[in-house]
């Protein structure tokens, strides 16, 4: 592969690779909000909110993503045609993979918040009580705050997780870098060194991210 193929190929690349970040980016949003929603019904004390929240947890994290992936997959565009193809324009492929990776890390992140709010002592509840703050301002101003800086170094090493994750998009068609470098490959016949070069980017990305993770537990003296 010579810097005339890469400058062609480079493009559809950098396309993918917006592709993969945009997947990620809401994927992380959507999984922390839904996450964080599911720690708090499961923390609750409340069975007709802890019970949902613990099946659909466990639910997720015992089926392979790539499952999960293909059921939206094919539920999802049908939602989209009908609700969200007048509205956002997305493509339904786009759709279903941000839909799955979401609701499939939202397992997995419900777990990292509800682990940081049970480190928080109950003394800090205790004197949000004494102050006459209700439930929802005791863990919106007091206790998630204080979890969510405990928790950072794990949701950013989960973030990690799902990046490299994205590839399995390749699956269900969705053009993101690593299907971009494939195709590129396999269209030049020389897809051994466009797959290689997929890897090496993907490792260094995630080598890079994880000694920034390390970086910022140690800052937070974890």
């Amino acid at each position: 592969m010579n810097m005339t193929e890469l400058a062609i190929a480079y493009p559809g690349l950098l396309n993918g690779m917006i592709t993969t970040l945009k997947v990620l980016f809401l994927a992380i949003l959507g999984g922390i909000s839904l996450g964080t929603v599911l720690a708090l019904m499961r923390l609750s004390g409340i069975k007709v909110l802890e019970v949902p929240a613990k099946l659909y947890v466990n639910f997720f994290r015992s089926v392979p993503l790539l499952l999960v992936l293909l059921w939206f997959y094919f539920a999802v565009p049908m939602i989209y045609f009908w609700v969200a193809g007048k509205y956002l324009q997305l493509d339904a492929a786009f759709a279903s993979c941000v839909v799955a990776f979401m609701m499939f890390e939202a397992a997995y992140f419900s777990e990292v918040v509800r682990a940081g709010i049970q480190s928080i002592g109950n003394g800090q509840i205790n004197a949000a009580k004494a102050l006459g703050m209700t439930y929802s301002q005791t863990m919106r101003l007091v206790i998630l705050p204080q979890a969510f800086r405990k928790m950072l170094p794990l949701i950013l090493q989960q973030c990690i997780i799902l990046f490299q994750d994205t590839t399995l998009v390749f699956a269900i068609g969705l053009t993101d870098f690593f299907r971009a470098a494939y195709v590129r490959g396999e269209l030049m016949g020389i897809l051994t060194p466009y797959i290689l070069g997929a890897g090496a980017v993907y490792f260094i990305i995630s080598l890079s991210a994880s000694i920034g993770v390390q970086q910022v537990q140690k800052r937070l003296r974890f």
